[in-house]
């Protein structure tokens, strides 16, 4: 009686890497203080508030995800003599309306560029057949509108999904937003990677089960990053590479699609 040959195990054989999702706040564009930061000023400017958001108050509002959460989470926190209007929801979705008109009046100005390395990695991944995904807590509209401004209006298409802003109930550091951006794009998270800049981000995208690639910034550089796949200052150009901060690149000077292929392979040993 000759030999039973089986089918391959299935848990023997290695996921392909098939989609990356990005965050967009911090990690698409260094936006947070020189962008949201200023148009949330503006927006307290115009109700005719007295607030201010220096760099330190807003890194520690930072912690908090979400334009509205934060509004809440500064009056609750830091205004313990404000006298809140009866309809607070009312008034933190008024200003939050107001701040996000501010920050696409900045996006559409051209103040707030893609990151070094953003631009390239996304062209060359869709040229290498990768899928590409949008997963944050920024609104749709503000996500649409950066890459409109900085890739082109065609180049919204290149992005299967866009799961952005209130889409989710919980937002980071729960596993929401990427729980919902894996369901709409049909892929498991063993076949995905995820670019995050935040220590909260990470977190949400680790209990998504994702591999996470981390590129820090100067309000989030000093959090903790344990468990990311490898942590860089940027993604790098040909003539400006990148920082490894914890992790291995394998002496790569630049995120391209070689490197995320050896990340993931490693990920997945």
């Amino acid at each position: 009686m000759g030999k039973k040959v089986f089918p391959e195990n299935n848990r023997m054989k290695k996921a392909e890497l098939k989609a990356l999702i990005f965050d967009v706040d911090g990690t698409l564009t260094d936006n947070e203080v020189h962008g949201h930061r200023v148009a949330f000023n503006l927006a307290f400017q115009d109700a005719g508030l007295d607030w201010f958001w220096d760099v330190e108050i807003y890194e520690r509002l930072l912690e908090v995800f979400g334009g509205k959460e934060r509004i809440r989470y500064y009056i609750e926190d830091f205004l313990t003599h404000f006298n809140a209007p009866k309809d607070l929801d009312g008034f933190i979705l008024d200003l939050h309306k107001s701040k996000t008109a501010h920050y696409l009046a900045l996006l559409k100005s051209g103040a707030l560029p893609l990151r070094p390395g953003v631009a390239r990695l996304i062209r060359e991944a869709r040229a290498a057949g990768l899928r590409l995904a949008i997963a944050s807590t920024t609104t749709l509209e503000n996500a649409e509108l950066l890459i409109k401004m900085s890739l082109g209006e065609e180049c919204l298409e290149w992005f299967d999904v866009m799961a952005c802003g209130d889409v989710v109930a919980n937002k980071k550091p729960a596993p929401d937003i990427y729980l919902y951006a894996l369901e709409q794009l049909g892929l498991p998270a063993a076949e995905c990677l995820v670019f995050e800049d935040t220590g909260a981000g990470l977190v949400s995208a680790q209990a998504a089960g994702l591999t996470t690639v981390i590129t820090v910034n100067d309000s989030t550089r000093d959090e903790d990053f344990s468990g990311a796949a490898i942590v860089l200052d940027q993604l790098g150009e040909p003539e400006q590479g990148f920082e490894v901060m914890q992790g291995d690149a394998g002496g790569a000077t630049l995120v391209d699609v070689e490197l995320l292929r050896r990340i993931h392979r490693k990920s997945a040993a």
